[in-house]
């Protein structure tokens, strides 16, 4: 049972990162977790260059690969143990706008710049919901 949130102590804690060039993007985000030891993580902030992006659009079988250079607008998601999940927006030299799903191989050109928030009382997981038929998140409080 989750408790009410009022009636927990704030507990977040933040982790600035820079990736550096030639960096998988995800695998990056969930090494610095892991490594920490922490079970349950957020993005709060992302931005950033891609030499290459992996980015499934909604519905999609499939990743589309874009190759850069691309510019990362946006970097929001969830880390825990069931492995990262993530939504991108880049654009690419011309300003077109592509964005959805970010899959493994989302290699960093130069640098991304990523506020994560790390959550040391909760544990995220993925498990199937027999609703939607998809792996979704599990939220535990490990008090």
């Amino acid at each position: 049972m989750i408790p009410e949130a009022q009636t927990l102590k704030p507990e977040l804690l933040t982790l600035p990162l820079r990736i550096t060039g030639g960096q998988d993007l995800r695998e990056a985000l969930t090494v610095a977790t892991q490594a920490r030891g922490f079970t349950a993580a957020f993005v709060l902030s992302g931005i950033g260059s891609l030499a290459v992006a992996h980015v499934r659009c909604a519905s999609a079988a499939e990743s589309q690969r874009l190759e850069g250079p691309l510019e990362i607008l946006t970097l929001a998601g969830t880390l825990g143990a069931g492995g990262p999940h993530l939504h991108i927006g880049v654009a690419d030299g011309d300003g077109r706008v592509f964005g959805g799903h970010a899959g493994a191989g989302c290699i960093v050109r130069t640098t991304a710049e990523v506020l994560l928030a790390l959550l040391p009382k909760w544990a995220f997981s993925r498990e199937i919901d027999i609703e939607t038929g998809y792996r979704e998140l599990v939220v535990r409080y490990l008090d």
